[in-house]
């Protein structure tokens, strides 16, 4: 595990990243907490989450239960807020869980965050992502069939008016840094040269799936992200558990992810069993658990990547710690280039 540049803020964060999408559903409170312990014994020093979680499934009525149950661990733990850095998002246009129908602006921006610190019982987070674009995103398969939305006045001025809300957040001390999540290269190049021209908080992060299965993030958006110093927070860098390989042959384990999402988010497809086989192969191939080589695959990319591993009980938790120090050789590389290119998006 190595500390890698925060975007170009001139501090770092792990390569490794806590998830906790699954607490206050598929994780208990008693257990979050101590992977919040584990995982700082460990040297991990970043954690993601969001206003809209526990996920599998989303619901309104369990909304913001993630970010209260890391709340409560703040608030049982006076004293160790420092030690880590926390990154929430403010949720966008959705149909049926937070604010309905809003799209994310200024106000909105504001009356998110407060109600964030509230539940996280902190005055401040380091990283404050937006979920995702009120224009909408091609990530979550919606790639297949994404149309760009072509009000570009409308669409700047909102991204001013929402800039503009995080510089005034961060003037409070209620911000450190300006995020995005399920972005394009597009989108981050306008947030970025919109902080340039009216000196407004600059995106240090951008939150998108990566893993050895969703890889789009390898070309526009990485150069972007070397020439303009943007790290990635991967997530979903097991492809929801598929790398694993405890999905193939058509199980379905108790209590994972396929048992409560039966196709994944769109992921579980015949080409991704068949993309899985063959990297499950490579591992064996060189010795490697199958989980420690995907990771390892994401955090050696050459660009700055953090990778968000997320882990539904201790014992998951520990089986990733025991491998954060995994590094992949030249032809283990090779070797997952070489599958990728045999079984190139396969979802």
């Amino acid at each position: 595990m190595r500390s890698i540049p925060l975007g170009s803020s001139g501090e770092t964060i792990t390569d490794y990243c806590l998830g906790t999408m699954t607490w206050g559903t598929q994780t208990s409170e008693a257990d979050a907490h101590r992977q919040m312990d584990m995982a700082l014994a460990a040297g991990i020093d970043v954690v993601d989450t969001a206003e809209m979680y526990p996920v599998n499934p989303v619901k309104a009525e369990t909304v913001g239960q993630t970010e209260t149950i890391i709340g409560n661990w703040n608030g049982a733990n006076p004293g160790r807020r420092g030690e880590y850095k926390l990154a929430t998002k403010i949720s966008g246009l959705n149909d049926a869980f937070v604010r309905p129908g809003q799209p994310i602006t200024g106000a909105t921006f504001a009356e998110a965050l407060d109600g964030s610190l509230r539940r996280l019982q902190t005055d401040y987070v380091d990283l404050y992502q937006l979920h995702w674009p009120n224009r909408g995103s091609y990530m979550f398969r919606q790639h297949w069939t994404y149309a760009p939305k072509a009000d570009r006045a409308a669409i700047i001025a909102n991204m001013r008016d929402v800039l503009e809300a995080a510089a005034a957040a961060r003037k409070a001390g209620k911000i450190r840094h300006f995020a995005l999540s399920n972005e394009s290269a597009w989108g981050t190049a306008n947030w970025l040269r919109l902080a340039e021209d009216h000196d407004l908080p600059r995106v240090q992060t951008i939150q998108n799936e990566y893993s050895l299965l969703c890889r789009m993030y390898d070309t526009d958006l990485a150069e972007l992200a070397v020439q303009e110093g943007v790290t990635l927070l991967a997530f979903s860098p097991m492809a929801a558990g598929l790398l694993t390989g405890k999905y193939q042959a058509g199980a379905v384990p108790d209590g994972s992810r396929m048992s409560l999402t039966p196709d994944l988010g769109g992921r579980k497809t015949a080409r991704a069993f068949e993309a899985v086989a063959a990297y499950l192969r490579v591992a064996r191939r060189h010795g490697l658990d199958p989980v420690h080589m995907a990771l390892a695959f994401t955090v050696q990319r050459p660009f700055a990547v953090s990778t968000i591993f997320g882990a539904t009980t201790r014992d998951q938790l520990q089986h990733i710690l025991d491998g954060r120090d995994t590094v992949l050789s030249d032809e283990v590389l090779a070797d997952l280039d070489e599958v990728h290119q045999a079984h190139p998006l396969p979802y």
